[in-house]
């Protein structure tokens, strides 16, 4: 089928009033089990990763091994770059291939994140590279973030006058959730969130997506988000599966039986976790 556009999903997700799944994966196993597992949920799928991931694998090598799996998928899947807040690392991915990419200038003052992000979408469009920004900030629970702050929250007012200043494709918002492992449940601000999506026509990204409660899910994807991120909820499961498999198999096995012991878990997760997604292929 091959690469499909990130816009072309976030689109067809915002008319549908529902949101397109995205993974963070790292290496073959944790793509391969994306892209198998949506196409046993019949669902599209965003394979994502994230730039300190390029430690271990290439922009180039990540980018040639979605675009491989996707030519053979049965179902439309999209790549692109998760948070990235340096320009130069953003151009190396755009050059390695990446379809789309996150600027995240959530850090910075709102006129210099507008200038960085539009900075990364001028140079893009050249490439016909779909481009995420983020507006608010949504942090880390490992580093203390409060993600009730409601002073960390997106402002409705400035989401229209970002969009419009940037021409980012998307737009990443902050309304109560938080990267990493929650300690409680989070509690959406989905009237906030209803209060953004009525003030810029651009498809909307919740970031932090592990452990949010599916019926908040729900409503948050019918009141606008249209991309929707998940990481710690799925690399842990990865982990906790190759703990398994050297912990209980190790030397009394082939050590080819790895694989299936892994992937197996791994694409049940995933169409599993697409289910929340309503668009069907």
């Amino acid at each position: 089928m091959g690469i499909e556009s990130v816009k072309n999903l976030l689109d067809a997700a915002q008319k549908a009033s529902t949101s397109v799944i995205a993974f963070d994966a790292l290496d073959y196993d944790t793509v391969y089990a994306c892209v198998k597992g949506a196409e046993a949920a019949r669902r599209p799928v965003i394979l994502m990763l994230y730039p300190a991931m390029n430690k271990i694998i290439s922009f180039r090598a990540y980018a040639e091994l979605v675009k491989t799996l996707a030519r053979d998928a049965s179902v439309p899947v999209a790549l692109h770059l998760d948070h990235c807040s340096d320009y130069d690392t953003i151009l190396a991915a755009i050059h390695a291939g990446f379809t789309s990419v996150m600027a995240d200038g959530s850090a910075l003052p709102f006129d210099e994140n507008v200038a960085f992000t539009k900075s990364v979408v001028d140079v893009a469009r050249a490439f016909e590279v779909d481009v995420e920004g983020e507006l608010g900030h949504v942090g880390q629970v490992a580093a203390g973030f409060a993600y009730n702050d409601k002073g960390t929250f997106t402002v409705p007012e400035e989401a229209a006058l970002f969009a419009e200043k940037t021409g980012v494709t998307s737009l990443a918002v902050a309304f109560g959730s938080c990267h990493g492992a929650y300690q409680e449940p989070p509690d959406l601000d989905l009237e906030r969130l209803q209060k953004i999506d009525a003030a810029t026509p651009v498809p909307l990204v919740l970031h932090g997506g592990s452990g949010i409660p599916a019926d908040q899910l729900k409503k948050a994807f019918r009141m606008g988000i249209n991309k929707f991120n998940v990481a710690t909820e799925y690399i842990t499961l990865y982990e906790g599966l190759l703990h398994r498999f050297y912990t209980e198999k190790f030397g009394t096995c082939s050590p080819f039986e790895k694989f299936p012991f892994v992937r197996e878990p791994l694409v049940a997760y995933i169409a599993d976790k697409l289910q929340l997604c309503a668009l069907t292929v």
